[in-house]
């Protein structure tokens, strides 16, 4: 008798191919070994480093990765000098992670020679979104957008404004506004968030575009005059219009998104472990409650939307940068 060579089927075929492949239970377990190193590409004390430690307060919680999750910090050239190690020495194990900032590394590997682009990097989860804001001494004349155009128009490129590095939110802000007012006043990166405010607390600079939240934790030490975005921040800012509301067409393009990444090679299964419990993560109450104490807007995002949105900046920012 001729035996009849028979196929396997698609049900043993799954099957196979579940008992092969690492299950969610496995990675649970084994993953992660040990606490969970984050670099943060930005100083101490910046609206990254101070959001980045709420975001991640409750990864020791055994529903989400039942292991801390430690910042570490590496600042230098804008963000560039930590992204740069990240994305070229960095562990693929997944015990290595990195907070993001788009449109900085974004618009950053368009402009410059970098290690880093959104191809070699995988995003996990997005925590906020963060506004650039013009902001002035507590002392100065300045009390809106308007009166800094005027006076910048009667001293041609004698303004000075400070920000926290090239081609990061506040630059392009910056870059937007001399644009569409049609005026020049003269940028001068800090290396850092924390830095940039200090020129403005000093008077050291007649204006600076800091974050959002570091503005608002500041006080009445500064007056903010403008958000670089498309509406009012209703909850920290309700009073400070946007520059589109006082006639100056400075959009969104700025908001500085923050979350959290992996590099390019990180396991699959170990990235969407990742995407689900540090998306739950972000959250969680205690976080939300912090973050609305520091005056830091959240904005929760998944995996896929945080893909497609640096897809969509990106090719918006080429655009952006090329006119600018």
């Amino acid at each position: 008798m001729i035996l009849k060579k028979i196929k396997p089927s698609i049900v043993s075929v799954a099957l196979s191919a579940f008992l092969l492949a690492p299950s969610a239970a496995v990675i649970a377990a084994d993953f992660p070994s040990a606490p969970v190193q984050v670099a943060v590409a930005y100083g101490p004390g910046g609206a990254t480093d101070f959001q980045a430690r709420i975001a991640t307060m409750m990864a020791g919680n055994e529903k989400y990765l039942n292991m801390p999750m430690v910042i570490f910090n590496k600042p230098g050239a804008g963000g560039q000098k930590g992204w740069n190690w990240y994305a070229s020495s960095a562990s693929t194990d997944g015990h290595q992670l990195a907070a993001y900032n788009v449109p900085h590394f974004i618009a950053q590997s368009l402009k410059f020679d970098t290690s880093y682009n959104i191809n070699n990097l995988e995003p996990i989860a997005n925590w906020g979104a963060d506004p650039a804001v013009l902001i002035v001494p507590a002392d100065s004349p300045f009390n809106s957008a308007a009166d800094v155009v005027a006076w910048s128009k009667a001293n041609p490129g004698k303004l000075t404004v400070s920000g926290a590095g090239l081609y990061v939110g506040h630059h392009i802000a910056s870059l937007q506004f001399d644009k569409v007012a049609n005026i020049s006043t003269k940028y001068i990166p800090a290396g850092g968030g924390v830095a940039a405010m200090k020129m403005v607390l000093g008077s050291q600079v007649m204006a600076g575009f800091n974050n959002l939240s570091d503005a608002y934790r500041q006080g009445d030490r500064i007056k903010i005059i403008a958000v670089a975005d498309n509406q009012r921040e209703e909850t920290f800012l309700p009073d400070v219009p946007t520059f589109k509301e006082q006639g100056i067409d400075v959009d969104d393009s700025s908001v500085n998104f923050r979350g959290i990444m992996a590099r390019k090679g990180t396991p699959p299964e170990v990235i969407d472990f990742l995407a689900e419990r540090v998306h739950l993560m972000f959250q969680d109450g205690k976080v939300a409650k912090k973050m609305k104490s520091g005056g830091s807007p959240m904005r929760i995002m998944t995996r896929a939307e945080v893909k497609s949105m640096w897809v969509e900046r990106q090719a918006y920012l080429d655009k952006l940068l090329a006119d600018l």
